[in-house]
């Protein structure tokens, strides 16, 4: 894990928390992009949830429109998003694994959240 082998660059300045995240943040920024540029389009994520270990397509079919909707935002609203919502940081951790304000953080959710919200009310329009 690159956590524990970069273990020795932690300085304390903040805090242990916030370092993990942001190692979190940076490894799966350099996954997307290695898978950019390799191909188009994110992969699906794996179904943790399941007990055979196989994805359950049902459900993922199911979220693959919301995921391709959260794709489309920009990087920091989704780091934002993951951090906030999946990660369950509050705001100050969030700035803090971001290396942002606390005001940017709301601003980065509340324009995910509106840009998500049209996104979705466009495709119901459609359906």
């Amino acid at each position: 894990m690159t956590a524990l082998r970069k273990r020795d660059t932690y300085r304390g300045e903040g805090s242990l928390e916030a370092w993990v995240w942001r190692i979190v943040m940076t490894t799966a920024a350099s996954a997307e992009r290695k898978r950019e540029r390799q191909r188009e389009g994110p992969d699906p994520l794996p179904d943790e949830g399941s007990p055979n270990g196989r994805p359950d397509l049902e459900r993922l079919a199911a979220e693959a429109p919301l995921r391709a909707l959260v794709a489309r935002l920009p990087l920091r609203q989704r780091q934002a998003l993951f951090l906030h919502y999946y990660a369950d940081l509050d705001y100050a951790s969030v700035a803090e694994t971001l290396a942002v304000a606390p005001g940017t953080v709301a601003a980065s959710l509340n324009a995910a959240r509106a840009t998500l919200r049209s996104l979705l009310e466009v495709s119901d329009e459609r359906v």
